[in-house]
């Protein structure tokens, strides 16, 4: 792996790159901001470049192009990691992961760049979801508040896979 040297000590470091996993509403933003981001690691956060750029989800576009307009936010995305993987900067992927196609993919992204990935999990039970979504649900103006029906959620649910034996590090509920 490539390594940059530090600034503070001119050893070499390795970039570390936090892979958020999990459904919406798990709280991997809410980590992100307050464990990472706050810590000096660089937050790239796709639905907030897809608000930034078309609105808001089910409201100022149909939910069914998210995924077409989210395709190029993801693309960049992946070129700003490498090139803060290349400067020895760490980061965080503030983006769901739902497969583990998709972790694979990201994983060996930033191998490949020379960081190190870390899988973060944030498995949290189905009711508290909809009870976290359900006061989200009321906020305006937030990327991070996708309009999320319970029939959604099921929808999501099926379309995520848990990951087991991945290296993933489990964040419970309520512990940040």
């Amino acid at each position: 792996m490539k390594a940059a040297p530090s600034p503070a000590t001119g050893q070499e470091t390795i970039a570390v790159v936090y892979l958020l996993v999990g459904l919406t509403g798990s709280g991997k933003t809410t980590y992100a901001k307050r464990r990472l981001e706050a810590a000096g690691v660089v937050r790239l956060s796709v639905d907030e470049r897809v608000h930034e750029r078309h609105g808001r989800y089910g409201v100022d576009y149909p939910e069914r192009d998210y995924f077409a307009l989210e395709a190029p936010v993801v693309a960049e995305v992946r070129e700003e990691l490498g090139e803060l993987i290349a400067a020895g900067h760490s980061a965080v992927l503030d983006h769901g992961l739902w497969t583990r196609k998709e972790r694979d993919e990201w994983k060996s992204l930033v191998r490949d760049a020379g960081g190190r990935p870390r899988l973060l999990y944030f498995p949290v039970p189905r009711e508290e979801l909809l009870r976290r979504l359900d006061e989200r649900n009321q906020r305006e103006n937030d990327a991070n508040a996708l309009t999320v029906t319970p029939e959604a959620l099921d929808d999501f649910y099926a379309r995520f896979e848990s990951p087991e034996g991945e290296d993933e590090e489990i964040i419970e509920p309520g512990s940040f």
